[in-house]
This record gives structure tokens, C-alpha cells and sequence, in this order.
């Protein structure tokens, strides 16, 4: 009768197969394509502001990778919205927090109080006409989506060899 040698350590191998392809593949494969789109969205932007608040972050969960571009919350995040989107036209008055519940006519008459912009007094209430939107997020997607792919491809290529998975899941010479 014939006997084989070594089924449990192939078994042992295939079992730990897919976690050692999530950990040491998949997700870095996953974030070398998104540094492509986090550098074009950066590249994109007209504010630096926003440039410093730009952040990668990958998650994975049920067999699932996703990785994320994102604007950290803060003053960026709202020059992001704005840049992205643009805005409507609107007017801008005192802050109602300054105000003491007193309408804008009341501030003017008691307080004298106005509005400085660039150094000029501009009055109790202005027009502001909106601003166009500049978008850089998803134009970046859009633009280095097949440049992303093909070094996500890459950093599974150079990690794949007949001797099995190599490396860890981030991208040489990077930070995560």
C-alpha cells in the first residue's frame, strides 16, 4: 500500500493561505495604489491647508479591503468642502455668538461694531457670490485609477514567488 508523507503540513499551509494574503498582499497592495490617488489629490489641491489634512487609511473587514482618502477633521476638511463643491452665494454677518441676541441693526446702532475684511470696514452684513468648485479628490481617482491599479499589480507581482508570499503589507521604503 502506498503512503504519503507531509499532508499536514500542506493542509497547515493552505489553511494559513488566505489571512497570510490579506496581511502581507492585499492590503498593501491596496495602499501602493492609493498613495498614487492621495499624491494626485495633493497635487490637485490649491490649498495647503487641505494638502496637510489629506490621509490615506486602509480597513479591512469580512473579507473585505477598502482604502480611503480622506481630509482629517479640522479647518482643512472645511476648505476641502468648499474647493471640492464650491459655494452658493451668500451674506455674512456677525457672529450671532458676539451678537447677545441683539439683531444686526441693534449691534450697529448700540455697539458700533463692523465687519473688517483685508483691513477695510466692510459693514454689519456682506454678500459674498459664491465661489466655483475646484474639485481634486475625485478628479484624482478618476485621472491615476489605472496608475493605481498597475502599482497595486506591481506590489503583488513583487512579492508572489514560487517559494511563497514575501515581504510585509507595506510598500518598501514608505511609512504607513
Amino acid at each position: 500500500m502506498a503512503t504519503s508523507r507531509g499532508s499536514q503540513s500542506v493542509r497547515r499551509y493552505i489553511a494559513q493561505l488566505p489571512t497570510e494574503v490579506e496581511n502581507k498582499l492585499l492590503r498593501g497592495a491596496a495602499r501602493a495604489g492609493g498613495k498614487i490617488i492621495l499624491a494626485e489629490a495633493k497635487e490637485r489641491s490649491i490649498s495647503s491647508d487641505v494638502d496637510e489634512a489629506l490621509e490615506m487609511r486602509s480597513k479591512s473587514e469580512a473579507g473585505r479591503l477598502t482604502v480611503t482618502i480622506a481630509v482629517r477633521k479640522g479647518w482643512g476638511r472645511s476648505i476641502a468642502n468648499w474647493l471640492e463643491y464650491g459655494t452658493d452665494a451668500h451674506f455674512i454677518s456677525v457672529a450671532k455668538d458676539e451678537s447677545g441676541g441683539k439683531s444686526v441693526a441693534r449691534i450697529n446702532a448700540t455697539d458700533k461694531r463692523t465687519m473688517v475684511i483685508g483691513g477695510k470696514f466692510v459693514g454689519d452684513t456682506i454678500f459674498h457670490p459664491g465661489a466655483k468648485p475646484n474639485p481634486f479628490l475625485r478628479p484624482a481617482l478618476d485621472i491615476k485609477g489605472a496608475e493605481a491599479v498597475a502599482a497595486a499589480q506591481s506590489f503583488i507581482n513583487a512579492r508572489v514567488t514560487p517559494s511563497g508570499i514575501i515581504g510585509t503589507a507595506e510598500p518598501e521604503g514608505e511609512d504607513a
